[in-house]
């Protein structure tokens, strides 16, 4: 594996450990993409992308065929047009009152029909507020349109996940490796395994070696002497 396909939800800003992985391995094509689609697993499934940032609400998506890390937390938002009564909460609305507005459904507004951009442009028009997480509003921030963060909200979770059957999944835990924080010494990191085990191997076979020469020089020591012993008893004979 020579290149390291990696897909993303939008919000997700995956530069920095994409930044330390190509310093690591300059010589690895990264493959970066962002994915609007509805499913991103699904391109794991299809062997479109290697590893994958996802976006879930609830249990974790981990199954048989796909190893998920959780990464962190998002908070829940509500965006509606400049002059709208949430702009007028200072920092929370609670949820009670959230709920009351007119709600835009985002499953409403798929890629075909412009998405996300779309769905804010109905919010602008102060017909409906929209709810989504808040790396989202601020992804698709409009001049026209404010958002709170929704006290007692639904909370996102951001995790990476890549297939459980993947034959060369060295690039792969590199970068889970780095997505995690290991450094570049890290004994966790596969190139790191892979370098300590290559000395260890080499230390075996010299210590192995060294053994074997060892006993070959008792062996050779004790042979000369019961030769030196064999032939002093024959000249005793002699005299």
């Amino acid at each position: 594996m020579h290149t390291l396909r990696i897909s993303y939800v939008a919000g997700v800003t995956p530069g920095k450990w994409m930044d330390r992985f190509t310093e690591r391995y300059p010589q690895v094509t990264l493959a970066a993409t962002r994915y609007d689609g509805e499913d991103i697993l699904e391109l794991l499934a299809s062997d479109q992308a290697d590893a994958v940032f996802v976006r879930y609400t609830g249990s974790s998506p981990k199954d048989d065929t796909r190893h998920l890390i959780p990464l962190y937390d998002e908070l829940e938002v509500v965006c509606a047009a400049k002059d709208h009564d949430v702009e007028y909460y200072e920092e929370k609305i609670p949820e009670a009152d959230a709920a009351k507005f007119p709600q835009l459904n985002l499953n409403e507004y798929p890629e075909e029909v412009g998405g996300v951009p779309t769905a804010m442009e109905v919010v602008a028009s102060g017909a409906q507020v929209l709810r989504v997480p808040q790396s989202i509003a601020r992804l698709y921030q409009r001049k026209d349109v404010v958002y709170r963060e929704i006290d007692g909200g639904n909370t996102t979770h951001v995790g990476i996940a890549w297939p459980t059957g993947l034959e060369d999944s060295e690039l792969v835990d590199e970068f889970i490796g780095i997505v995690r924080g290991r450094g570049a010494n890290s004994s966790r990191q596969a190139s790191v395994r892979n370098t300590q085990q290559v000395a260890k191997e080499r230390n075996d076979k010299l210590r192995a070696a060294a053994k074997d020469k060892a006993k070959l020089r008792a062996k050779q020591e004790k042979k000369a002497k019961a030769k030196a012993r064999s032939g002093g008893a024959k000249t005793g004979k002699r005299r």
